[in-house]
């Protein structure tokens, strides 16, 4: 496929995606404060409109791309080989069962693995995020000027899920030490319960970075795509190349994402020694 060929690809499966979006939306907006239905562990479940948000978009998507959708209530076909949607129907479950505004819809197109498609939409706040690698950002349909480098001193961060108590991959200790370094540097931290949310944000620059601790793609993907769209850095949390597979996400502007980095290897290093953190 020449290059040409691929974008005009691309800016059709945006459309597409971006009207099947559309199409859900009122239906997201009517299910606030939908009760839990499923649990899926300590902390996490899902609701019922999850189940019918995933079901109705991947029958649209199925239809009307051809390509197969792995959502987070379904799962899916193999990400790091072929083509296929990545979906969160509803992200920020807990916000949005409490009826909190702050949570979206994510949807991304991946191939071989990486993300070149990336919508974030929140219907509760009226704002889309649309993005085809390359670029431009699209915030409400309309194209916004790329990141541009900027301080940690002067910036917002979205901060990723927090119990000191926690264990398992990033323990809950070693998130403390980074929180706490973080509040010396930035006295704009800031939970939002959405990663989605963070790093749409971050992508329009109304953060200056995200700290994501999770790793699944359904979470990250889309941001993954917006904010490489938008010209800025991500990687995980070690500072590798972001990929379906990592462990975290690091996203920021130029510049805040170098600071962000050496703080968080700073934690990391005294992490170490405690035997704490695995990234």
């Amino acid at each position: 496929m020449t290059t040409v060929a691929a974008t005009a690809d691309l800016t059709g499966l945006l459309a597409t995606a971006s009207a099947a979006l559309d199409s859900v939306a009122p239906r997201f907006v009517a299910g606030v404060g939908a009760p839990s239905a499923v649990v899926k562990g300590q902390g996490d479940f899902a609701t019922e409109f999850d189940l019918e948000l995933e079901r109705t978009l991947s029958a649209l998507l199925t239809e009307r791309t051809g390509i197969p959708v792995h959502g987070e209530e379904f799962g899916g076909p193999e990400l790091t080989t072929g083509t296929a949607w990545v979906l969160d129907p509803i992200d920020g479950t807990f916000n949005y069962s409490a009826g909190h505004p702050l949570s979206g819809m994510l949807l991304a197109l991946v191939r071989e693995g990486e993300p070149v498609l990336g919508l974030t939409w929140l219907p509760l706040l009226g704002r889309t995020y649309a993005a085809a690698v390359g670029g431009p950002l699209l915030v409400d349909g309309r194209p916004v000027p790329p990141l541009a480098r900027a301080r940690l001193s002067d910036a917002m961060i979205g901060f990723g899920a927090f119990n000191i108590d926690s264990r398992g991959r990033i323990p809950g200790s070693f998130r403390f030490d980074v929180l706490g370094a973080l509040s010396r540097l930035s006295g704009r931290v800031r939970m939002h319960g959405s990663t989605g949310i963070d790093l749409a944000f971050t992508a329009s620059g109304v953060l200056g970075g995200a700290v994501v601790f999770g790793h699944h793609p359904w979470d990250n993907a889309a941001g993954v795509a917006l904010v490489r769209a938008a010209g800025g850095v991500v990687t995980d949390l070690a500072g590798a190349p972001w990929t379906i597979e990592s462990g975290s996400v690091l996203a920021a502007a130029p510049g805040v994402h170098e600071e962000l980095l050496e703080l968080i290897n700073s934690a990391a290093d005294r992490a170490r020694h405690d035997g704490q953190a695995e990234r």
